[in-house]
């Protein structure tokens, strides 16, 4: 039987006649008030009825169906050891989050919760549902799976939680969503989560609840034109000058925890490589990974291993990044309302939050489309220079000295001083100490270039296209458009992508002559080329494609072995 926690009127958790050992758990966790979905939605929970929760994320809508069908369980006895409760989610990552959550709130109560998703094998789920769980936390159609399978009992199921159901129907989950709750016992209690309630949602809701509480929490309240506590920022930029920009941001900003938005697979990879190679902890994320795959990223990250996250929208789906300070719209959103869907993620729980844009030319247009639905102004700013780097680093540096002088636990280098301060000034002590403060950091380094600031109709970036007259094998230059969205090859011609460019010091006449000497083709063979700072696209006879991609990657050019495929992006 649950163990009610004597009443208090301190409005805390005791006020909402949780069973007493949730109350010590949540001390021990550090719960001290609940929220306001969680003071609202506990109690109807509790009392067995149907309940419709909107709040945003971050609120604490995981605790506020938890605590009270986690008591619930408790009180239901003998019926214990098949599944009484199912939680249908729309991520693999949200998936294991609640389950976690489950787990570590109701530990004390000796209630057993199992996570079910795509991308786990099905042994030790079946060995897991043959011993007895309590709670399943489910994806729908790993859910559907074992119910058509007859691997999991559903005729024990006394509530069902739809949590984030919004973004469920979003991933094209619906049909799915009806097909399980029609498998479960209609005299069921049924609790839906949801940030927003579309009409989809509403439908779905008159059908499957039953005379619903319904429970609305407003968001934080601003002033007109103010999003809460978002910062939001815009860069223009050329395509080819993007992975110089946002490393030289993410310098600038120093930011805790970063999100970085792709649009594909393909960039997700290749940007978090160049990450990587310039010394930020940068992890993948997209669908195309195995599941343990992802979830060594997400230990990473939450072990600190990893800072950086590159995904694309559907992998960052139910993510809950900890101390989450930057999301990083590397590719801009397709619509304002996945643009307001990604900086959401930040601003979270009354934390503060940065949303940064990297945008083309002629992507500029978008900023107002953004500026209407989040109801701010969206700030365009120029790249950082590299003075504006330089003083970002001395800031640092100033911050570390200072930092140094306050932990008083300097007494050990006074002698140093006193036999410098002989032969030299004080100050030119200090100055040569920071110095080599400062150099040691490798601030210093003489790698950083300037990122040119296009003209703002101007979207081209630096195109070579093969044709008469040569000069000295490099082509003639035109100002043709290279852009987020590149136009498609020559009739009759194959793109190929290869992973070096302008930083490998890579010329037309390298390519040119590499795939001449390789895969034996003639110079004029080689139609357009267009080379940027981290690739190269160059386009050959189509049925000549597969021989030079394969020639290509058996060479060098400029003395390495290069990556080359097929060009995956959209013509």
């Amino acid at each position: 039987m649950a163990r009610k926690a004597p009443p208090q009127s301190d409005g805390g958790f005791t006020s909402l006649e949780l069973d007493a050992r949730l109350i010590e758990m949540l001390t021990v966790l550090g719960y001290e008030e609940p929220t306001p979905i969680q003071r609202e939605a506990i109690p109807p929970i509790l009392a067995g009825s149907d309940v419709i929760g909107q709040a945003a994320t971050g609120t604490g809508k995981t605790a506020a169906f938890a605590l009270p069908i986690l008591q619930r369980i408790v009180g239901f006895g003998d019926k214990r050891g098949k599944p009484t409760v199912l939680v249908l989610v729309p991520t693999r990552e949200l998936a294991t989050q609640v389950a976690e959550a489950m787990h570590k709130y109701g530990r004390p109560l000796g209630v057993n919760v199992l996570p079910i998703y795509g991308g786990q094998a099905y042994g030790p789920q079946l060995r897991a549902l043959k011993q007895g769980v309590d709670i399943v936390v489910a994806t729908p159609g790993r859910a559907l799976d074992h119910i058509r399978r007859k691997t999991m009992p559903l005729a024990g199921i006394r509530i069902v939680v739809l949590d984030e159901a919004d973004e469920m129907l979003d991933m094209g989950f619906a049909d799915d969503i009806e097909s399980v709750l029609s498998e479960t016992p209609a005299e069921r209690q049924t609790v839906l989560v949801s940030a927003t309630l579309p009409p989809r949602i509403s439908s779905i809701a008159e059908r499957h609840l039953k005379d619903p509480v319904r429970i609305r929490i407003a968001g934080e309240q601003t002033g007109d034109g103010e999003l809460p506590r978002i910062r939001q920022m815009a860069y223009i930029v050329h395509r080819s000058h993007k992975p110089a920009a946002l490393g030289r941001i993410l310098d600038v900003e120093n930011p805790t925890s970063t999100i970085v938005f792709c649009r594909t697979r393909t960039e997700v990879d290749e940007l978090s490589e160049t990450l990587t190679s310039r010394g930020y902890r940068s992890e993948p994320l997209h669908g195309g990974m195995s599941q343990d795959q992802r979830t060594r990223v997400m230990k990473k990250l939450r072990a600190g291993a990893a800072d950086l996250i590159v995904a694309t929208d559907v992998a960052a789906r139910g993510l809950d990044i900890p101390q989450l300070s930057h999301v990083i719209n590397y590719d801009v959103p397709n619509a304002p309302e996945s643009y307001v869907h990604r900086i959401g993620r930040v601003g979270r729980a009354g934390r503060e939050g940065v949303a940064i844009t990297l945008m083309a030319p002629r992507e500029h247009r978008m900023l107002r489309d953004f500026e209407r639905v989040t109801k701010q102004k969206i700030e365009t700013a120029r790249v950082p220079t590299v003075a504006d780097l330089h003083a970002k680093r001395l800031e640092l540096t100033r911050a570390s000295i200072r930092e140094a002088l306050l932990s008083d636990n300097l007494d050990s280098y006074r002698p140093v001083v006193e036999s410098l301060c002989d032969e030299f000034d004080l100050v030119e002590i200090a100055l040569a100490a920071i110095k080599i403060a400062h150099t040691a950091t490798g601030a210093d380094g003489d790698d950083a270039e300037e990122i040119p600031a296009p003209a703002p109709d101007s979207s081209s970036d630096a195109v070579v296209r093969r044709g008469a007259p040569r000069d000295g094998g490099g082509g003639k230059k035109f100002g043709g458009k290279f852009s987020g969205k590149p136009r498609g090859p020559s009739a009759g011609a194959a793109r190929l992508y290869v992973a070096a460019g302008r930083d490998a010091g890579v010329r037309p006449q390298d390519l040119v002559g590499a795939i001449a000497a390789e895969a034996g083709l003639k110079g004029r063979d080689v139609g357009a080329i267009e080379i940027a700072d981290r690739f190269s696209l160059v386009e050959v006879p189509e049925a000549d494609a597969e021989k030079v991609i394969k020639a290509l990657r058996a060479g060098t050019i400029r003395g390495k072995k290069v990556a080359v495929r097929r060009d995956q992006r959209e013509g």
